[in-house]
This record gives structure tokens, sequence and C-alpha cells, in this order.
């Protein structure tokens, strides 16, 4: 259940909104904010279907007239190992031979799967599936994929709630970037983070070699200053108690002494505070200036979830990097109004396109080599 069904909100916010705190209710284990039960497409058959070794200097030149054409596009399901487990994830490649730039595309919190869809919470807008395809279809391979504990991914979650830990979804990406940058098929690789995967690509882009990094309505804030404004329009005496908690799990104290209500059990039962305090330390100003690969931030006026002032606190901590406010994009990726019914549409109709803008800006960023 949607934590926002549980106390007043502001208007413009009161529909399908997915926020951090009701995606903490949603896991394997009850909560997460990263992994879950849901459904996906199935998993594949292991290493990147179609990759061969790549010949040193090979020019992108037409085949000679014995040599077999340049093959069609592709979609394939493929598989990673983490420590846990297996990831299982989606790899679409362009027609024509390449090499492709390419792009791992990080979802957003809660249970989502490699289209963007979360059964529990009611989303079905196939945005990074749509993301993708759009892609491909410019010439840009893209990896997506279930997240652990979802779909095809169930058997890489931690095997207990108590185990989770914000950085396990950053390690879990550079594995997909690996992938691809072992690829002699892909020219260069950038990490594409929507939502919490703007926060866990910026760790990628520190550990892994990337060529890009793009964050698509990623928040500017940390965590807990997230978590406030989200829990603002509870009762007095239940916001009080939940800010008291933010701020102990913000000193990096567990709190033992939770109130026994549905609502705080849902997002600070103790099983899932060890996240919640890992995910507490980062603050993503700072950990964007920590990037050294060039940075596109991306952000949509209609984002009923991340505001605008989100991607500008983004900009101020980069300055080199490129800011582009996309004119009516919401939170899906989707045109929208700020009016309910459109909203609605945009989080769980997979007919309505990604905005093309989006996929202008990106095609334009994208180093080709």
């Amino acid at each position: 259940m949607s934590l926002r069904s549980n106390f007043p909100v502001p208007a413009r916010r009161a529909v399908f909104v997915l926020s951090c705190a009701a995606a903490l209710a949603w896991s394997p284990f009850g909560a997460g904010c990263g992994a879950g039960e849901g459904e996906s497409s199935p998993g594949g058959d292991g290493a990147l279907p179609g990759a061969t070794d790549p010949a040193p200097n090979e020019p992108n030149e037409p085949n000679e007239p014995n040599e077999p054409a340049c093959p069609e596009a592709t979609s394939v399901d493929l598989l990673v190992e983490n420590a846990r487990g297996t990831l299982s994830g989606t790899l679409e490649v362009p027609a024509g031979c390449g090499p492709f730039p390419s792009v791992v595309i990080l979802p957003g919190s809660g249970p989502t799967d490699r289209d963007g869809n979360q059964a529990a919470g009611g989303v079905l807008s196939d945005m990074y599936k749509l993301l993708a395809e759009g892609l491909r279809d410019r010439g840009i391979a893209s990896i997506r994929y279930d997240k652990a504990g979802i779909g095809g991914s169930v058997s890489a979650a931690p095997r207990t709630e108590q185990e989770m830990r914000f950085e396990m979804g950053a390690d879990d990406a550079g594995l997909w970037v690996k992938a691809l940058r072992d690829d002699g098929r892909f020219a260069t690789v950038t990490v594409v983070g929507h939502s919490e995967g703007s926060l866990l690509g910026m760790l990628v882009a520190q550990a892994a070699e990337i060529d890009g990094y793009v964050s698509i309505a990623g928040a500017g804030r940390p965590i807990g200053d997230v978590l406030r404004d989200q829990l603002a329009g509870l009762p007095d005496e239940d916001r009080e108690k939940a800010y008291a908690i933010l701020d102990r799990l913000e000193e990096g104290e567990l709190v033992e002494d939770v109130p026994q209500t549905e609502l705080f059990l849902s997002l600070f039962r103790p099983s899932v505070q060890p996240y919640i305090v890992s995910w507490m330390k980062l603050d993503p100003a700072v950990e964007l200036k920590a990037v050294t690969a060039p940075v596109l931030l991306l952000q949509g006026t209609t984002d009923i979830q991340v505001e605008v002032q989100d991607a500008e606190r983004l900009a101020g901590a980069r300055p080199d990097a490129e800011l582009v406010l996309i004119e009516g994009m919401s939170h899906t990726l989707k045109e929208a109004t700020l009016s309910n019914a459109s909203q609605s549409a945009a989080y769980t109709d997979p007919s309505l396109p990604v905005v093309p803008r989006l996929l202008d800006e990106l095609e334009a960023f994208l180093p080709a080599e």
C-alpha cells in the first residue's frame, strides 16, 4: 500500500506518486526501496549474445562483396552474476556493424523491473523499454535489467532484509557496465540513472571506466531531507516521531523503539534501518563532484516526484555539467500536465511514448567513440 494513502499531501502529488517512503514498504521482505517481488521479462542464457572479440583498429566500413551483411537490430536477454546470485537484463543492439555507443539504464526506487514497471505499485509505463527501443532506433545500444530481488533477478538479492545496503545497487550496475565494456561491438559506455538510479549511477561512475554520466530526474538532496518533505503531511504527533527517528538514523543509530503501527513499521522497522542508514550517508551533490566523466542532467518540468530545484542543486555542484529542463516531461519520461488524469496516464499507459526531446538530448550527448 502506498504511504500516500495514509496522510494528506498536496494535490499535485496525490496521484501515483511512488515516493522513496512508499518504496521502503515493498521488497521480498516487506520493504526495500530496491528489492521485491514483481514481474518482468524472463532471464537469458548468459554472456552477451552475439558478442565477438574485437579486431584491432577495425574500421566501421561497408562490407566487402563476399562478407556477410551487417546484422539487423536485436533484443536479447542476458545474465550476469553478483556475489549472491544471477541478475537478468535485456540487451538492445541497433542494426548495423558498429561499433555503437551504449548505455546502462539504472532504474529508480522500489520493486522496479527492467521495463520500468512495478506490479506491486500499479505502475505499468514501460518507460525503460520505450527508452531503450528509442535509443536503439537511433543507433545506440543499451542494457536494462531487473533489480536484485525482482523478476529474473530474484536470486541476486540478499537473503534477509537486514543485509541490504544501498551501495549493492551500484555494485550490480557496475557488472552491466563491465559486460558492455568487454564487448567489442560497443565503442563507448555511458551510465544513465533515473530517479534513485541517478545516485547509484554516481557511485558507478566513480568506480568504473565510463565515457559519460546522465542523471534523469535525480534527487539533489540527501534522502533524509527528501523523506522529511514526504512525511510533512503527517499529523503533528506522528510527524514529530518520524522526524526524531530520521534524526537518529542520520547519526548512524539504529532505533528499536519504533511505534507499532502500520505506517511506522512500513518505514522504520528495525530490519530495514541498516539500508536507510547506508543511504543517508550519501549526498548526491557531493557524490556528483567526484564524477570525472562528462555530465548531463535532465529534468522534466511536470515531474511530481522530483523537482526542478533538485536538478539545479546538482548543477550547482558541477558547474561544467549540462542542465536541460524538458518541458512537460513527467517522472515516467512521458508527456503530462499536472492534472491527476494526465499523471495517472503517464504512470499506467504503456502505449504513451517517451518524450522525443529526451531521446534527442541523449543522442546529442552520448560520445560515439
